[in-house]
């Protein structure tokens, strides 16, 4: 058992020394006075790629681009693919099997076929390339990340909850809204990021629907391609550090709120204790004497 543990620990620092230290040389790099993204040789500690990036008024404009498609393709994703998983539940088996299997298809398609594919199509109606065709193509795949998600929470649901609104007098619409929406919500939540982190991060589909216009990812691409000075460095450590307080502040939230179920429920069960010992005692009935 030593000897696993031992062989374990030394994979776990190798595999976080692998995770990290590319993104600690490129935070480092942001600082070195160099024009080159590079750690050596430092050349002075220096902040002025930061005042870069913020004068970079292209990356300001393709993050910007980024955001209205992220938030058109979470629109246009998750209600359809809400609405795929619950039809997707109400099929038989051999019918579920076949819809499956083309809800699924899009996320075995490469990108690029679906950003060709896409492309074509709407120029055959006449339709241009640029942000609002971006989030047409992506949301033909992301919609099934959305599917899947919610297909998994409708798993755990109790159908009788459903059968005994409708037959207490519930039409579907206010049964769909009080007993199945609330219960898809920690999915609908979950979509909602997924999605919104599939579309910000997309290159293969993007790149070629996006008309003249220009998504963070594509801007990235494009200075790579011309030169990469470490405003690029600054950018990412931006990025990472926006990431770490997100994950920081989703999970000081996921602690409260467990925190609170814990106090709810333990003030509950302090109730139940006491309203048990405020009932008085029943005295036993005497027994019958024998005949």
């Amino acid at each position: 058992m030593r000897g696993s543990s031992l062989v374990m620990r030394i994979y776990l620092i190798l595999f976080f020394i692998y995770l990290f230290l590319p993104l600690g040389i490129m935070s480092a790099a942001t600082f070195n006075d160099s024009r080159f993204p590079t750690v050596m040789p430092w050349l002075g500690t220096t902040t002025k790629w930061f005042q870069t990036l913020w004068n970079d008024n292209a990356m300001w404009t393709a993050l910007g681009n980024s955001l209205i498609v992220a938030a058109g393709v979470i629109v246009i994703s998750v209600p359809v693919g809400i609405m795929a998983a619950l039809v997707l539940g109400g099929l038989n088996r051999t019918a579920r099997s076949i819809t499956y299997a083309v809800m699924v298809s899009p996320l075995l398609t490469p990108g690029v076929i679906i950003g060709i594919s896409t492309l074509i199509f709407w120029n055959r109606l006449g339709v241009s390339g640029g942000l609002h065709l971006a989030v047409i193509g992506q949301s033909s795949f992301i919609i099934a990340y959305v599917m899947l998600l919610v297909a998994a929470r409708m798993e755990r649901f109790d159908r009788t909850q459903e059968e005994a609104a409708l037959d207490l007098g519930a039409s579907h619409i206010q049964t769909f809204r009080r007993i199945i929406l609330p219960h898809l919500r920690p999915a609908i939540l979950a979509s909602c990021v997924l999605a919104f982190l599939q579309s910000f991060e997309n290159y293969n589909t993007t790149l070629f629907i996006r008309g003249n216009e220009n998504t963070l990812t594509t801007y990235i691409a494009n200075k790579v391609r011309s030169g990469v000075n470490p405003s690029l460095n600054a950018l990412g450590l931006v990025l990472i550090v926006l990431t770490v307080l997100g994950a920081i502040a989703y999970e000081v939230l996921r602690r409260r709120e467990a925190a609170r179920s814990a106090a709810a429920k333990a003030a509950e069960l302090a109730a139940e204790r006491a309203e048990d010992a405020a009932m008085p005692e029943r005295p036993l009935a005497p027994m019958a004497a024998p005949a």
